[in-house]
């Protein structure tokens, strides 16, 4: 376990970050009770990453190589990258707990004769309405009803499973029309004029999102203190960037200062990894697959662990990286490739994780 003493003796704890969220995962890591971080597991799991990055030679490349992605780093694509991580929460089925259910009977989208669902079922969704000639990216199109309907939204997102539906469809809804207007009325219409008031800093573009989209504000009372996790409004900044390469409108001079992106699925991986370890009351409650409630004790121990230890992995394979001269093989390394990594090892070995994930319904994830 990573004590303040730990944590101040052996780094500068924070790196003097401008990010609220590094400094809301600290607080949250080093007053958790039933989510820890143990010094060996970060070792580990460290050594283990690094070694499986080397061998795939992970790097920004990896984000256009996922087959929904868009290939052109263009103004369309910043469209959208906004209109994804809008809405990229809550995928997770009801049935999941349920093993005599079939994966046909969960929501899904079909696409070009492919069956997709999670994340991907969103981007299935919205490329297959692209191709349907419905401008779904485009924020003066969203905005309103007059131009798209509550009812072609929900044709949008029609599912291959005739008995399912994508979770929170009418917060979904919500989360268009609110950004939409936003984009009209104060951006002239695009997200990409919010990109370009940043100034190249992610950390000046992070502040931007969450002032002016308030479905973006990730923010609960810890501890009698407000702390920041900013999920969305981190992989939206991420995306951007990995999609641009670093480079256009992708180009940040601050990249490093963004978290990882704590959801699901990364911290059933990096328990799996050992880089952090929960209670076996926790464990228990998560077998039960008992609802935590966004912003409780235990969801938000989960995921202020995870960012804190991310951030540890991190600073770990950089040393590792630097002691063996494998800059090479990991050109760039900061907790948006790690998170993207491990995200991707968490789908690759879904069946292996040996620990349920968290059950919480909400737009922040």
């Amino acid at each position: 376990m990573i004590t303040q003493n730990d944590a101040s003796t052996t780094y500068d704890p924070l790196n003097l970050s401008l990010n609220p969220v590094l400094k809301s995962a600290y607080l949250i890591s080093q007053n958790s009770q039933d989510v820890q971080i143990p010094l060996d597991g970060i070792y580990q799991a460290s050594s283990k990453i690094y070694n499986l990055m080397k061998t795939k030679k992970y790097s920004t490349s990896n984000w256009k190589k996922h087959e929904l992605h868009p290939k052109t780093a263009d103004e369309k694509a910043i469209d959208w990258i906004f209109l994804v991580d809008l809405l990229n929460f809550s995928f997770w089925s009801d049935l999941d707990k349920d093993t005599d259910i079939s994966e046909n009977q969960k929501f899904s989208i079909t696409f070009k004769n492919q069956q997709y669902t999670g994340y991907w079922s969103l981007c299935a969704a919205i490329n297959r309405s692209i191709e349907e000639g419905i401008p779904i990216t485009t924020p003066s199109f969203y905005a309103s009803e007059t131009s798209l309907s509550d009812q072609v939204i929900h044709h949008i997102f029609r599912s291959s499973s005739p008995n399912s539906q994508i979770p929170l469809l009418k917060e979904r809804i919500e989360c268009i029309r609110e950004a939409g207007n936003v984009l009209t009325t104060k951006f002239d219409g695009s997200f990409i004029n919010c990109v370009k008031a940043s100034n190249k800093s992610c950390v000046n573009l992070l502040k931007i999102i969450v002032d002016n989209f308030p479905c973006f504000r990730d923010e609960i009372i810890f501890l009698g203190k407000k702390v920041y996790l900013y999920k969305r409004a981190q992989i939206l900044i991420a995306d951007i960037w990995a999609c641009f390469e670093g480079k256009g409108y992708g180009e940040f001079k601050d990249i490093d200062e963004i978290t990882m992106f704590a959801d699901y699925r990364v911290p059933q991986a990096l328990h799996h990894l050992g880089a952090i370890k929960y209670s076996d009351n926790l464990i228990k409650t998560l077998e039960r697959h008992e609802l935590l409630e966004y912003g409780s004790r235990l969801e938000v121990e989960i995921r202020g662990c995870s960012i804190w230890a991310v951030e540890l992995l991190k600073r770990e394979i950089k040393r590792i990286t630097e002691q063996e001269n494998g800059q090479d093989m990991i050109p760039v390394l900061n907790a948006i490739v790690l998170d993207f990594f491990i995200w991707d090892f968490a789908k690759e070995h879904i069946n292996e994780l040996g620990v349920e994930f968290h059950r919480t319904r909400s737009i922040y994830y």
